[in-house]
């Protein structure tokens, strides 16, 4: 008698269970619902929800190297993320020791062998760190089977690291519109005539002035860059080359940081608005050929109504340059924080990137 009512409680408890988790799960799929429809879905909000781990100690994060060379000062990541500071070092001799090893893909990518030969600790997660593209992320294959997490512009990455985000004001700010003189700028360094960017270029200048900037062309000096660029109502955000999430400083700061509508040239307009409000910019694939691209800037540079239609979103959201190199290690160091550590390896990187 006894097991049949302890069997009845146990059943009925098992269904209460059942009806919890499902309800849980229903709420759970209303949520990603009504976030696909939400207008302000590309935003990455600062405050990720995440729970910080107890730990007995400060972890230390050795950088393999300094990024192209570039030497910078460490920050103090509780500044930008509200998690506790990690120890970050560039001093080799802390590899034994070391909670995380980044490794700058430029840097390493000629002399991989070295790095495998290197003793790892069983618990040392090592982080892949790149921010360029496919196209200039050479012997790839030779990465695979080796790190433990990804760092990069992707937003697939363990570890994401946008060029750029955008941050939801508190209230909605006017913004002013800089004054415009000039229609159409492009700042390039690296001009490839072969390249896919140029000769697009080469056919729009065709049928409206473009003023370029830049090696082989206009000087501009860094300090005077958003300054001119502001000056101009339209900019050619033009990437070196096209691939998924490589959304670059050319629109984050170039563009959008100087006040200038960006007419895109990379990823499919669907990718740029996974990061960007849809009326935010213009995309080259909106049009059937250059020519009729420079016909519409022709006729929105006169149209004061239609133009003013691409600065609306301003008023509540406001873009920020995220590629310090200081921050970017910060954001490895908040992922440490807060995510348990797991033995993982990335079995096939270049198959993943490209």
């Amino acid at each position: 008698m006894e097991l049949v009512e302890w069997k009845k409680i146990s059943w009925k408890k098992c269904a209460l269970l059942l009806f919890i988790l499902s309800t849980c799960v229903l709420a759970s799929l209303h949520r990603l619902g009504t976030f696909e429809s939400d207008p302000f879905r590309y935003i990455d909000y600062t405050g990720d929800g995440s729970t910080l781990l107890k730990r007995e100690h400060k972890l230390t994060i050795l950088l393999w190297t300094w990024p192209f060379g570039q030497h910078f000062n460490f920050k103090n990541c509780s500044e930008l993320y509200g998690s506790p500071d990690c120890h970050f070092t560039v001093n080799r001799s802390w590899l034994p020791k070391a909670d995380a090893v980044i490794v700058h893909h430029r840097d390493v990518c000629w002399d991989t062998k070295r790095l495998v030969q290197l003793p790892r600790v069983p618990s040392q997660r090592w982080i892949w760190f790149n921010l360029e593209s496919p196209t200039h992320s050479p012997n790839l294959r030779d990465m695979n089977n080796f790190f433990n997490l990804t760092m990069s512009y992707r937003k697939d990455s363990d570890i994401f690291t946008p060029y750029g985000e955008l941050q939801l004001l508190d209230q909605p700010q006017p913004f002013s519109i800089p004054t415009k003189t000039k229609l159409v700028a492009w700042v390039v360094s690296n001009w490839q005539q072969s390249s896919q960017r140029v000769k697009y270029y080469l056919e729009l200048q065709k049928y409206i002035p473009v003023d370029i900037y830049g090696k082989y062309h206009l000087p501009l000096a860094w300090d005077k860059l958003l300054p001119t660029i502001s000056q101009y109502s339209f900019y050619l955000a033009f990437e070196n080359s096209q691939h998924k999430d490589y959304i670059t400083e050319k629109v984050w700061k170039n563009a959008l940081s100087s006040g200038t509508v960006p007419v895109m040239l990379g990823p499919p307009r669907k990718n740029y608005e996974r990061f960007l409000p849809p009326d935010s910019f213009i995309h080259v694939d909106d049009f059937s050929s250059p020519k009729d691209l420079a016909q519409y800037l022709w006729e929105l540079s006169k149209d004061t109504e239609r133009d003013q239609r691409y600065f609306q979103w301003r008023r509540w959201l406001k873009p920020v340059i995220s590629t310090d190199w200081a921050a970017c290690v910060c954001r490895a160091c908040h992922f440490l924080q807060t995510t348990e550590a797991q033995y993982r390896v990335v079995p096939d990187l270049s198959e993943w990137f490209v």
